[in-house]
């Protein structure tokens, strides 16, 4: 494949290294603060897609990470030595494809929707920079959405404007899976061919997405990392929010909708946090157009899990196994102790194996490390290919019938089995999660 290539929306450079081509920082989508969407449908001139895009404004944006104690150790992680730039102007994505792939390949397409409780996080943080998948056979894509009150605020003034309100962050995901469908080919892809998979708060906007009828034909399979479960029981109606973001906006010295619109970002986010009662006054809610009552997944293909040291390892392993044995999911649970460290298989720790860059992270990884991201995203991109996870070299994978369907990830040899609940629950009550 040429750095330069042609798509629907115009020509598009992007930039060749070992055998797999990046294209960074694409405009999926344009929207002016709290409206939806628009997607990109032409560009002029060849788009340079050679640096990364900006990142949704988020907390991290008005501080230095390294002078705040409490959000240093993903930033060690997952962000040191980096440089982001910030901005409202924040909807791009980010593609990597093998050198050789033509049109005519129609790899099937994996996109990841990161995590951060809603309001931090993007997707070229170190552990999502040049994903193995495209060594594999899989178009790999990761996306930026809009964050915190960028993405998720509620007032009766919008919901009069366009008919309803908040999710705006979701309607991102949304607009960049369209906006994949429609152009991946000219990357070697197949729109029809296309998973989603999100970790955290990404796990949790993919089971939206999963139980919404606005993305039906846009995937047809789904993986969820540590959050499985979780986004039915924190979201709330619109309503139930507006006191909140009223309050803001007063706060802020906005006297309508119009004046809150151009206060600054950092304004907004500084009245925003020191009034805010944690993740759920930036999050999805119950609008009735994207997330309706009682809306039930998609008939398709899951590939679920979580971490021992997660967070509340003792419930959450258990609402995902109960989940996966539900809706026929293939259940994993991750235990490896990475090296480096004695804080286990934290909350997001597993991100480094699925995505195979290892080279990126500053821990001693040992060729054991080497060896179960191998698999693991051997077993990633087979479930992409073919909705079964189960590929040839590696132990069989069961869909979760039961507790002992689920397969360990861990210091011993890949295998499946039943995770320690004694263990899960010690680790629950003794150890304190490492905090974002």
């Amino acid at each position: 494949m040429n750095t330069v290539i042609s798509t629907p929306c115009g020509e598009i450079k992007g930039s060749a290294a070992d055998g797999v081509i990046a294209f960074k920082g694409i405009r999926y989508a344009t929207a002016e603060r709290w409206a939806y969407p628009v997607i990109t449908e032409k560009w002029n001139g060849v788009y340079d897609a050679t640096s990364y895009g900006n990142c949704s404004y988020q907390p991290r944006a008005f501080y230095n990470e390294e002078e705040n104690p409490g959000k240093i150790f993903y930033y060690n992680e997952f962000r040191k030595g980096e440089t982001y730039t910030y901005d409202e102007d924040c909807l791009f994505l980010n593609i990597w494809t093998p050198e050789d792939a033509s049109e005519s390949s129609r790899m099937p397409v994996l996109v990841y929707i990161h995590g951060g409780g809603f309001t931090g996080g993007c997707g070229h943080e170190k552990h999502f920079d040049g994903p193995v998948w495209a060594k594999k056979g899989v178009v790999a894509v990761t996306i930026n959405y809009r964050l915190g009150p960028m993405g998720f605020a509620c007032l009766p003034e919008l919901k009069e404007e366009a008919g309803h309100t908040g999710n705006y962050g979701l309607f991102d995901q949304i607009a960049a899976l369209k906006w994949v469908k429609k152009n991946i080919s000219a990357f070697g892809g197949d729109g029809e061919k296309i998973t989603v998979m999100g970790q955290s708060a990404g796990a949790m906007s993919v089971q939206h997405l999963c139980q919404s009828d606005l993305t039906d034909g846009l995937f047809r399979s789904a993986v969820m990392s540590s959050g499985v479960g979780m986004g039915s029981f924190m979201t709330s109606a619109p309503e139930k929010n507006y006191e909140f973001w009223k309050e803001v906006m007063a706060k802020t010295g906005a006297a309508n909708l119009s004046e809150f619109r151009k206060i600054s970002p950092e304004v907004l986010f500084r009245e925003w946090k020191n009034l805010k009662g944690g993740m759920m006054s930036a999050s999805p809610v119950k609008d009735g157009i994207l997330i309706k009552e009682k809306a039930l997944p998609k008939n398709i293909p899951y590939m679920i899990g979580s971490t021992s040291h997660d967070i509340a390892p003792a419930f959450l392993h258990p609402m995902t196994r109960k989940w996966g044995t539900k809706n026929g999911a293939y259940v994993w649970h991750f235990e490896r102790m990475l090296p480096g460290d004695d804080k286990g298989a934290w909350h997001s720790s597993d991100l480094w194996y699925w995505f195979g860059t290892l080279k990126n992270c500053w821990r001693p990884m040992t060729d054991k490390d080497y060896t179960l991201s191998d698999e693991m995203s051997s077993y990633l991109c087979s479930f992409v290919k073919n909705g079964n996870p189960n590929t040839d070299g590696l132990p069989y994978w069961q869909k979760c019938n039961s507790k002992k369907d689920v397969m360990i990830f861990g210091d011993k040899d890949t295998s499946a089995g039943k995770p320690d609940m004694a263990k899960l629950i010690k680790i629950t009550l003794t150890n304190k999660p490492v905090g974002e």
